[in-house]
């Protein structure tokens, strides 16, 4: 019964992740969706040599590793940081009603999460309006091309923080109870406790998430970027995800954005296996063992 279950997951692995990988053939062709692939001239490595001098690919590039080094530094250590302060909540109601609090953005679309920050922050919006009385001049974050990092990485912890504390809760609970009374026991304090047996219970799950997460490290993600790009321009706001999209369907380039798209995963494969030995040299199992 279990693996009948499974295999609805499975299926859709195998259609839109395995099953699409023979689409990289686009990346060395000349692709036009009237003639198909089989009609389509091969043009080999043309893409890509066009992708490396290709100064908006690069511009792309740069704002998607700018960005993502703003996410691992500032989200990845956030939802650990918010499951240690539930998990230090002593009150199960108390723990549970901060809970659903937390979780209830990650259920919100990115329109909608726009438009809050929008209301919030915008040039009519709520921090500018008490500026205002206060009699102090307005603030511009909202299509301010300097403020767009921090705010979009901002933007992200407040939706998905309270979701990805699930996996650390989960960790955490599973911290023998015995060993907090020891070291309470012997004096340790809070922080001793949170150094010496809570971090070294949940290392394991960390550095497998922390490998995934660098696997995914250009995939900063898509939505959020495309519904944001025209407000502070393409220089600030293009990353590859939205570079991949306009030059496809806006340009109608579908080779080009194939190689770029091909270019962006392999990148990513060598990360995640380079992450992976890292992990195998410092005692963690990693993703897989090799």
């Amino acid at each position: 019964m279990l693996l009948l279950l499974a295999v609805p997951g499975l299926v859709y692995f195998l259609v839109f992740h395995y099953g699409a990988l023979f689409g990289n053939v686009l990346a060395f062709m000349n692709y036009i969706p009237f003639l198909g692939i089989q009609g389509s001239e091969w043009v080999g490595l043309a893409h890509f040599e066009r992708m490396f001098a290709d100064p908006e690919f690069w511009n792309a590039v740069t704002n998607t590793l700018f960005i993502a080094l703003l996410q691992l530094v500032f989200f990845f250590p956030a939802p650990l940081a918010l499951a240690l302060l539930l998990h230090s909540i002593v009150g199960d109601t108390v723990r549970k009603f901060v809970q659903s609090v937390v979780y209830l953005p990650h259920f919100l679309s990115w329109v909608i999460v726009l438009a809050l920050f929008q209301q919030m922050l915008g040039g009519a919006g709520v921090v500018n309006g008490w500026l205002s009385d206060l009699g102090a001049g307005g603030i511009s974050i909202i299509g301010n091309p300097d403020a767009y990092g921090p705010l979009v990485v901002a933007q992200l912890v407040w939706k998905e923080c309270g979701w990805a504390t699930i996996i650390f809760l989960a960790a955490l609970s599973q911290v023998d109870e015995q060993q907090y009374e020891a070291a309470a026991i012997d004096g340790a304090g809070w922080g001793r406790r949170l150094w010496h047996v809570t971090l070294p219970a949940i290392r394991p799950v960390i550095v497998l998430l922390l490998v995934l997460r660098l696997g995914e490290f250009l995939s900063i993600g898509f939505e959020q970027f495309f519904l944001q790009r025209q407000s502070v321009g393409p220089e600030t706001g293009e990353v590859l995800e939205t570079f991949v999209y306009f030059t496809a369907f806006a340009g109608g380039d579908f080779g080009y954005a194939a190689a770029v798209g091909l270019f962006k995963g392999v990148i990513g494969i060598v990360l995640i296996y380079t992450a992976n030995k890292v992990a195998h040299r410092l005692g963690e199992q990693g993703v897989y063992k090799a």
